[in-house]
């Protein structure tokens, strides 16, 4: 039994615990840096708390998913105006971006100096600039991972900075920061949040560790997500669906993805789609591309892994693999998710797509590997 573990340095979790961002921030810094999403009015009274408690506060919006360019600029915005602290507020994006400020303002040198697949990957030499990351979304779990998703246009690809240096100093978790979030976000990000116990459960990097978050993470989802997307004021089904956004980021953070984030990275890329709309999409098809494939290969730990999946979805201990597959197909329609097709995919981008997805850090935790008939067949199925 061997495995290694790493996450932020302190997480606070529990309704109300936003409040304590002050007094923490206080303890890192004089000069931050507060990088939010579009939800100006949050934002605003956070920024006002932290400039009550002591610490002077720059804000920064960032609306859609972040880019190359987005961390290019606002990094060199926190190194003119001395910025000593970075404080994530929003969901991925927000959280994301600020974690790749906090490392490149430490660092110097330009995001594609450091960007996997088609950056140098160069590794980051000293610790991020402190950063506490604060989600209102339930999906990405972004607060306990130690890489930044990035867009880069002119590659149509989405790529990570990754180091351990870029594990925040502090995540707080307040359930109640998500009670706003619309259906269509709640549905969307509930499912990412669900992608990212199930894959790296049965991730070929899968450990005893985050076996025990993942199990408990998907429990916590199927209790509480239909809920939350029927009613945003449900606060325990909101705590739930924040529970289980936290243990998939613990898990993903050491145990890997697979194919569904493995297609993401391209699609999100190349086309105007919300990352967690995309891997709501796709999860389905690629849990029946996996366990085809492990019946044909006979991997039978897989097989048992899915059919786990399927107990801990449906709450039925007799479940088979496919009952699972089932469960989140249901689970899609009841929350209205999109087909790929609906942001732009067609036919013709299939092979292109599926070509590009095979490079992707995130297809090397996939508990099989997958041909490129079965890649481009995914993709047709979710269209």
């Amino acid at each position: 039994m061997t495995f290694d573990f790493a996450t932020a340095g302190r997480i606070l979790f529990g309704p109300g615990r936003i409040g304590e961002a002050p007094s923490a921030a206080r303890q890192m810094g004089s000069r931050a840096l507060l990088v939010h999403g579009c939800s100006s009015e949050q934002a605003a009274a956070l920024a006002r708390e932290l400039e009550a408690a002591g610490v002077s506060c720059l804000s920064h919006a960032v609306c859609g998913e972040p880019t190359v360019d987005a961390a290019r600029q606002v990094s060199a915005l926190a190194c003119a105006e001395r910025c000593d602290l970075i404080v994530a507020f929003g969901g991925g994006s927000a959280i994301d971006l600020g974690k790749a400020v906090a490392a490149l303002a430490a660092n110097g040198g330009d995001p594609l100096d450091y960007l996997e697949v088609v950056g140098a990957g160069r590794p980051l030499a000293k610790p991020s600039l402190p950063c506490i990351a604060i989600p209102t979304t339930a999906g990405t779990g972004a607060e306990v991972t130690r890489n930044a998703v990035l867009a880069s246009p002119e590659h149509k690809v989405k790529a990570s900075l990754r180091s351990p240096y870029m594990l925040p100093r502090l995540a707080i978790v307040d359930p109640d920061a998500t009670l706003s979030l619309p259906p269509a976000v709640t549905a969307s990000t509930g499912l990412d949040a669900l992608t990212q116990l199930i894959e790296p459960y049965v991730s070929s990097r899968a450990n005893v560790l985050t076996d025990l978050f993942a199990v408990e993470g998907m429990r916590q989802a199927a209790a509480c997500l239909r809920r939350a997307y029927q009613d945003g004021s449900d606060r325990e089904a909101r705590c739930g669906m924040a529970f289980a956004s936290l243990l998939g980021g613990l898990c993903l953070a050491n145990s890997g993805l697979g194919a569904v984030h493995g297609f993401a990275a391209p699609i999100g890329g190349m086309f105007d789609a919300p990352h967690g709309a995309v891997c709501a999409a796709l999860l389905p098809y690629v849990m029946e591309a996996n366990i085809q494939a492990a019946h044909q290969r006979g991997a039978a730990e897989v097989i048992r892994r899915y059919a786990q999946v399927a107990c801990l979805l449906t709450g039925n201990s007799d479940s088979a693999p496919e009952d699972g597959v089932a469960w989140v197909h249901e689970t899609c329609t009841l929350l209205n998710i999109p087909r790929l097709g609906e942001w732009g995919l067609t036919a013709a981008h299939v092979p292109e797509v599926a070509a590009k997805a095979s490079q992707a850090s995130s297809m090397k935790g996939n508990p099989l590997p997958l041909s490129n008939a079965e890649l481009m067949g995914i993709l047709e199925a979710a269209l």
